[in-house]
């Protein structure tokens, strides 16, 4: 047990004198202000900003303008547009556009954002045209020096990524602790390591990478947070960590941002695979490693309070002094970070609601737990067999799409379809066929004069009797050309397609009965 004691301390030890050195550290950023206001007079490089959308047609628009009337010289740039799978009509805001080289996916399906800028870099990647590659998500929108900024950024660092500002509209209360955790993270923790020169988790909402560094690693790696974090191991075993640079902002709706921590399993998973490696003169990659170890603030006060706790009645070897003063140092620290972290006071009641949120969220997916809630609840709901599956579909409202999601849900051979807009949802009674559930939300909606737009609300669909009892298959009667359809025009009924004409008739089931 002492010894045990003992490793904790100098865990915790080491911990705060790293935290306390980041809380001063960050006080003097300078560096970054001078950066800021010499940022456009230097020399531009050329840069391809690669923009991924699905589904972001109301904010990409915006985007692109923003683009286009960057500070930045319009022949240093070229913007590229991929879009992936878009049901949403967003190839229509580029039909008469000449500064857009657009990348269209579609008959493939959604193949997602790492599938296709991997196939962006590699159709690329013999162009020597540009110095460096900026890619943004389709749902941000950036400041008139945006790309300035990033030029700036990259002529210290091989790879950079910046600020995500978030816009706190209509927030749950779960999501303004996230939200006041994510701004102190960012304008504490990633802003005093990047002034340290240490590596940061990029973020691939908005990233940018130097060409040449491209070419030597041959790959990107966006598939979710674990992988990114992955990635940049690598990055840093290769001595070009990614840098974090608070000149570089973006701001994102907060119902379209997905906060994003990567899984402890994960974190101890690649320590024990690196922990062999960092025996090098490499001390950004050990010491990114070392950090893959750090605590947060309720596990470090709950070791410090067991010290203290031990150190006031036995013996401990630095004391109970120095239990204590390593704890006002730590506390120091924090009130140190707080000067630079750029909240308010709602938001720092919110930051310190974190630690107990943090614990509940682990505790509710401890695997346990969570087998256990599941078990239970499917047992008062008498749920024996459930199967779910997810598309993006588009709602009409006058002339505006919005982008949504439909849920199909099969519970013990019922069927029911749930309906996601932003933060709000709606799920349909059960019915003995999903094409029924599948009625009664086209239903629902049209009270509230939305028209779902897939082929099961389309004048031209006709419903076949497949053989199944959910009856999902049709053809299409559209006699228009269109790119999405096929020379054989069978469809499911929640496809969808360029040529959408809602049905005049909401029974348009009722002729399959």
């Amino acid at each position: 047990m002492q010894i045990i004691l003992n490793l904790l301390y100098i865990y915790v030890a080491i911990y705060t004198a790293y935290f306390f050195a980041l809380a001063v550290r960050n006080l003097f950023d300078r560096k970054y202000k001078i950066e800021k206001r010499v940022s456009t007079g230097i020399e531009e490089e050329n840069l391809a900003v690669v923009i991924y959308s699905h589904n972001n047609k109301l904010t990409l628009g915006k985007l692109i303008n923003q683009i286009k009337l960057q500070s930045y010289p319009i022949d240093r740039f070229k913007i590229y547009v991929i879009l992936d799978n878009c049901i949403d009509g967003s190839e229509e805001l580029f039909e008469n556009e000449r500064y857009v080289s657009v990348i269209n996916i579609k008959e493939i399906g959604t193949i997602g954002k790492d599938e296709a800028i991997s196939q962006f870099i590699k159709r690329f990647a013999v162009n020597r045209e540009f110095d460096a590659y900026v890619f943004i998500d389709g749902d941000r929108s950036i400041p008139v020096d945006f790309l300035s900024s990033v030029n700036s950024a990259l002529k210290s660092s091989n790879v950079v990524c910046g600020e995500t500002i978030l816009l706190f509209e209509n927030l749950l209360f779960a999501e303004k602790i996230k939200s006041a955790f994510q701004k102190y993270n960012m304008n504490f923790i990633q802003k005093a390591r990047g002034l340290f020169g240490l590596a940061c988790l990029p973020d691939s909402g908005v990233l940018a990478v130097r060409k040449p560094l491209l070419d030597q690693i041959k790959q990107i790696d966006f598939k979710n947070i674990d992988e990114e974090l992955k990635y940049n191991l690598l990055l840093s075993k290769i001595k070009t960590p990614c840098i974090y640079n608070p000149n570089i902002q973006s701001c994102v709706e907060t119902y379209e941002y997905e906060f994003k921590r990567p899984r402890l399993s994960t974190r101890l998973h690649l320590f024990a695979k690196c922990i062999t490696q960092i025996f090098t003169k490499n001390w950004v990659f050990a010491e990114h490693v070392f950090s893959l170890l750090q605590p947060n603030i309720c596990l470090t006060g709950l070791i410090y309070l067991l010290l203290l706790g031990f150190a006031y009645k036995y013996y401990f070897f630095v004391g109970f002094k120095g239990v204590v003063l390593t704890l006002m140092v730590f506390i120091v620290g924090f009130l140190l970070s707080l000067l630079n972290s750029k909240l308010n006071f709602k938001e720092t009641v919110y930051l310190a609601m974190y630690p107990f949120y943090s614990v509940a969220h682990i505790v509710k997916h401890f695997p346990p737990v969570r087998y256990l809630t599941q078990f239970i609840f499917n047992k008062i709901h008498g749920i024996v067999d459930v199967e779910k599956f997810t598309i993006d579909v588009m709602v009409q409202v006058g002339q505006a799409q919005l982008p949504c999601k439909l849920e199909f849900i099969s519970e013990n051979d019922f069927a029911k379809v749930k309906f996601v807009y932003k933060r709000k949802s709606f799920v349909t009674q059960k019915h003995i066929r999903m094409i029924d559930a599948l009625q009664e939300l086209r239903i629902k909606l049209s009270e509230y004069g939305y028209i779902l737009r897939i082929c099961g609300g389309c004048e031209y669909f006709q419903s076949t009797n497949d053989g199944t009892k959910n009856m999902l298959k049709g053809c299409c009667n559209c006699t228009k050309p269109s790119i999405t359809l096929q020379p054989v025009k069978e469809t499911l009924v929640w496809n969808s397609c360029s040529e959408f004409s809602p049905s005049q008739k909401l029974n348009v089931y009722n002729d399959v009965r």
